[in-house]
């Protein structure tokens, strides 16, 4: 018997591997003779690096850049040698947890430091990247980004734009020249989970700008300098992303990687898997064991665990799958419906919630739960 492992976080409690490496001892325990691969997952979001670092054997490399209001931010990203790959969420850089409710400033927050990431990283030989970009608390159009990558954005006097929103409106030329050369050998994947254009209602300004502290009264004018930095964008690279899907992401950050880096986004679960090379391990599988912290029908909406589900099913319709899960809600039976067979929360006995969060006990009822599963099988 083969089992692939490829199970999400349960945060607070165990990591992905740490939780994949419990579940290998439950199942070695009910089934010795099993054969078990451990995968990490995750879903391109909060945890994506340290999980691929751990999971696939990479190094962690801390640095320091400029923060979204230009402060000095202690940070780090995953580096890959074997692939030369590096693994970056732009929130460590440039995201809203960085900041307090009142520190909120959308004209003047920038993704400069995660063009700063983009190029140590470069700087190590890293040629292919893999990118998060979700939690930001940017409006930019990721104009800082490429500044820290050699671009340079000039106003009608020839002065540079500056950084955050207020740069947008200003911007009316665009200098390629200075860009580091290696970029052109780059390769960017992006974790993109969001279909929005640019502008218009229902793009990076309207949609996510109110959440970063965008006014009711700045959404219009911030809308059309994004399409003013759009238009010469256009004018400069000979390509239009305005319209195309995720181009809002992340305050314009997503147009940037289209329009500047080739860059190419795809679903968040989908890159991690492909990274993982979940597919291939899949191929003589009998059991998939997936799961995460909570299993609710917000999970049967697309979260990992059903990217695990659907694909083991893609490669192989007979594999069971199966997942673990710190709790489960009445609803989390529509994950049933999208491909897992079987689910199990648990937690043994009556405990409180602070109890069942606690790293030692949340390993020993993770290996005593699938210990009982196997048993089965």
């Amino acid at each position: 018997m083969k089992v692939v492992v490829a199970i999400d976080s349960l945060k607070g409690s165990l990591t992905s591997m740490e939780a994949g490496y419990a579940i290998k001892e439950g199942i070695r325990r009910g089934k010795p003779g099993a054969q078990v691969v451990v995968k990490p997952l995750a879903d391109g979001g909060e945890g994506t690096t340290d999980a691929l670092v751990e999971g696939l054997g990479g190094e962690r490399v801390d640095i320091t850049v400029t923060g979204p209001l230009g402060k000095p931010v202690a940070t780090y990203y995953g580096y890959l040698s074997e692939s030369k790959t590096a693994i970056i969420e732009m929130a460590q850089a440039a995201g809203i947890m960085l900041l307090t409710e009142q520190e909120k400033a959308p004209m003047q927050t920038t993704t400069y430091g995660v063009g700063e990431m983009i190029k140590d990283a470069i700087l190590k030989g890293c040629r292919n990247f893999i990118i998060g970009i979700g939690g930001s608390a940017t409006n930019d159009g990721g104009i800082g980004m490429l500044k820290a990558l050699g671009f340079r954005f000039s106003d009608k006097d020839g002065k540079d734009v500056g950084e955050g929103g207020q740069a947008l409106g200003r911007v009316y030329s665009i200098n390629c020249d200075n860009q580091l050369k290696e970029l052109a050998n780059c390769h960017f994947r992006v974790a993109c989970d969001v279909n929005n254009p640019l502008s218009g209602p229902n793009g990076a300004t309207y949609i996510f700008g109110p959440q970063k502290g965008v006014s009711e009264k700045d959404k219009e004018k911030l809308d059309q300098d994004m399409k003013n930095y759009a238009l010469a964008t256009v004018q400069t690279m000979g390509i239009n992303h305005q319209e195309t899907p995720g181009a809002g992401a992340a305050g314009g950050l997503g147009f940037a990687f289209l329009s500047y880096l080739s860059g190419e986004l795809v679903s968040g679960v989908s890159l991690i898997l492909e990274a993982i090379g979940l597919k291939e391990e899949l191929k003589d599988a009998d059991i998939v064991i997936t799961g995460e912290g909570c299993l609710d029908y917000q999970t049967a909406m697309g979260k990992a665990p059903i990217g695990v589900a659907q694909l083991a099913k893609e490669v192989n319709e007979n594999i069971k799958v199966i997942a673990f899960a710190g709790s489960v809600t009445k609803d989390a039976f529509a994950c049933n419906e999208a491909g897992v067979d079987a689910f199990f929360p648990i937690v043994r006995g009556i405990t409180t919630l602070e109890e069942a969060m606690e790293p030692q006990r949340a390993k020993e009822n993770m290996v005593a739960t699938v210990e009982q599963v196997f048993r089965l099988l």
